[in-house]
């Protein structure tokens, strides 16, 4: 699928807040769709290049398949962002539901997914999360979707134990996605320079940082990666459950147009 980010994207997560079924759900949707309308709105007015649309508060996440009013939720509020923006839209399922995030992109004209563990398995909090390229690339071409992967490799919160090392699961991944994301350890944690020096030897494809971009490093990552994908220091104190901080949002975008 081609691409549809700039160079040096900047892509902004909107983290839903906790949806119907998941535990900490209150009973507010509407709350739901109109805070991340709101922190839609403070990203694109900063100049993000694009959002994703994650269900990030629904922990404890299910490892695979999520129940269908995640589903309908998820793809409720990405069609209200994908209406109201003027830059990309993606979709993250989490923990690991590709199959869900490709339907809603497909069905909302979302341009991306993110998928944490695209092929081999991993270990994680939620049990054991493996890889569904098989099924997720064939709703693709069944839905005929203009909707493009962009996966994990050595995905954060996790031990993989299909591939040794990182290099083989990126070359694995080259033909079966879009784009590649390599993480930190944890989410916030800052990703290592020397893992995008490798991932940048070992695939043609486009390289997003996936976790811990701030203004301290982003200088670092910024001629090693094509784009950057931002949560957690966007929000109050740096922290992914916060709400976003719109000052944060404005001081590191002021400092990417810098670099540019």
């Amino acid at each position: 699928m081609p691409l549809t980010l700039p160079d040096k994207a900047v892509i902004a997560c909107v983290h839903l807040l906790p949806t119907p079924g998941s535990p900490r759900y209150d009973g507010d949707l509407r709350r739901v769709y109109e805070t991340a309308v709101c922190e839609a709105e403070i990203f694109l007015r900063h100049g993000v290049d694009a959002l994703i649309v994650e269900n990030a508060r629904d922990f404890p996440w299910h490892p695979q398949s999520v129940p269908p009013e995640t589903t309908a939720t998820m793809a409720g509020v990405t069609r209200e962002i994908v209406r109201m923006s003027c830059r990309p839209v993606g979709v993250a399922v989490l923990r690991n539901d590709a199959s869900a995030a490709m339907a809603v992109a497909a069905c909302t004209g979302a341009a991306f997914i993110r998928v944490n563990v695209h092929i081999g398995a991993a270990f994680a909090a939620q049990g054991i999360l493996t890889g569904d390229s098989h099924r997720t690339l064939r709703l693709r071409q069944a839905l005929r979707a203009d909707v493009a992967v962009f996966a994990d490799a050595g995905v954060k919160h996790s031990q993989p134990f299909a591939y040794p090392d990182l290099a083989t699961e990126i070359r694995d991944l080259s033909g079966l996605a879009d784009g590649v994301i390599v993480s930190g350890e944890l989410t916030g944690v800052g990703t290592s320079v020397d893992d995008l020096d490798l991932a940048r030897r070992t695939t043609r494809l486009p390289l997003l940082v996936g976790s811990g971009v701030t203004q301290d490093n982003l200088s670092a990552m910024y001629e090693r990666a094509d784009g950057f994908i931002v949560g957690s220091h966007f929000k109050i104190d740096g922290l992914a459950g916060n709400p976003v901080d719109e000052g944060r949002v404005e001081a590191l975008m002021k400092h990417v147009r810098s670099l540019r």
